[in-house]
């Protein structure tokens, strides 16, 4: 997370995994009700992460790329 591209993949990781975890019921419920601190930030990755699904995909794809032939 020093730097920019360490950013990025912590982001779209954070965004990829709540948008998973938003899809099954239960953790739903129990993980994504709360709407304020830290469970509210994950919230709004899932969100993010569900309504942008093409863009944070292509960004995936992207961002393996860089990392994979990049560096």
């Amino acid at each position: 997370v020093y730097s920019l591209d360490g950013l990025l993949v912590f982001g779209l990781l954070l965004v990829c995994t709540w948008a998973y975890l938003r899809k099954v019921p239960r953790l739903r419920t129990w993980l994504l009700s709360e709407r304020r601190g830290v469970w509210g930030v994950c919230h709004k990755a899932a969100v993010i992460g569900t309504r942008l699904h093409v863009a944070v995909s292509v960004s995936c794809l992207l961002m393996a790329f860089y990392v994979l032939l990049g560096k």
